[in-house]
């Protein structure tokens, strides 16, 4: 996989594919990068400054931290519920009610 390129690359070759002078494919090919990755740059631009619908980068981050919090308290209810199993299953045996 090719090394990622700075943002500030990323910034400047979104900018040269918007001004027009020149081709997508012809831009992405003189920079040394892929054409469908140069389109993803002008995309994932167009969500960031709000020219097209979609998530920004902020809000995936958000969304990946809630989704990971969302799990961790599904776990944490899980051990508790088998925690209060355990106690039930122990006191059963044990004939106390």
């Amino acid at each position: 996989m090719p090394a990622a390129k700075p943002p500030e690359f990323r910034r400047r070759a979104v900018e040269l594919a918007r001004s027009g002078g020149y081709p997508v494919a012809k831009i992405a090919s003189d920079l040394g990068i892929a054409e469908s990755c140069l389109r993803r740059w002008i995309k994932a631009d167009d969500i960031e400054t709000g020219r097209a619908e979609g998530a920004t980068r902020d809000e995936r981050a958000e969304l990946v931290g809630l989704r990971r919090q969302t799990r961790v308290q599904a776990m944490e209810m899980e051990v508790e519920i088998l925690k209060w199993l355990r106690g039930s299953i122990l006191t059963s045996d044990t004939g106390e009610s």
